[in-house]
């Protein structure tokens, strides 16, 4: 039983981590992404450096895609862990006088994230691959700019991206702050902590929303 606990605490550990390197990421995204819409020559800078720097490349992208495959494996155990360690069928249980809708649905939420990442990816990471290494283009960093700006002209597209991060805040919500206690944080911090969390969970989702929705409407006129 001692063995159980301290391994169901050990992935706990292990998911709040891996969740707290990819907040850190999403503020890196935004900060990036917010000058697609106040600095457009800023942006094609930046993107052509993450694009093209060896060490973002070869070593920063693996270890963040490692991270969101150890965070939503780690979330899918635990919850299917918690799910039958329940002594108390889930149909009798009132989930709702004990816990938040949120931390009841995070597997929920997370799943559908991670969809959206699968978006993301076949929109962004799999296009820029095509274009570096089987069509093997020569490198242009004023591309991204007009690139990110097409992403966002078709309707359902922009739509799904929205819904997406409305989805991220509210997962952001819960999952932020648990991450926090999860890995020991309790002391005088802690409520100061907790309302960073909350700020951050709504502001980034709000501003990627933004940058969405901006483009959206301010297509580029060939």
């Amino acid at each position: 039983m001692s063995g159980l606990i301290k391994s169901s605490i050990a992935r706990k550990v292990v998911m709040a981590l891996s969740g707290l390197f990819l907040v850190f990421f999403l503020l890196q995204h935004f900060v990036i992404n917010i000058t697609s819409v106040i600095a457009p020559d800023t942006f094609n800078e930046w993107s052509h450096f993450m694009g093209y720097n060896g060490l973002v490349q070869y070593i920063l992208q693996p270890v963040l895609i490692a991270g969101v495959v150890v965070h939503f494996v780690m979330g899918i155990a635990l919850e299917l862990k918690n799910n039958k360690a329940r002594a108390v069928k889930y149909k009798k249980y009132n989930g709702g006088a004990n816990s938040s809708w949120m931390s009841r649905n995070m597997i929920v939420t997370g799943l559908v994230i991670l969809a959206f990442l699968g978006l993301h990816l076949y929109d962004f990471w799999v296009h820029e691959m095509a274009y570096k290494y089987i069509e093997v283009n020569p490198e242009d960093p004023t591309r991204y700019y007009a690139e990110t700006v097409e992403k966002f002209e078709p309707f359902l597209r922009t739509i799904l991206y929205v819904i997406s991060f409305v989805l991220l805040s509210l997962h952001l919500w819960h999952g932020f702050a648990s991450s926090f206690q999860s890995v020991g944080v309790n002391n005088k911090y802690s409520a100061g902590i907790q309302t960073f969390t909350k700020i951050y969970s709504i502001a980034i989702p709000l501003g990627f929303i933004f940058i969405a929705l901006y483009h959206h409407f301010n297509p580029i006129t060939h």
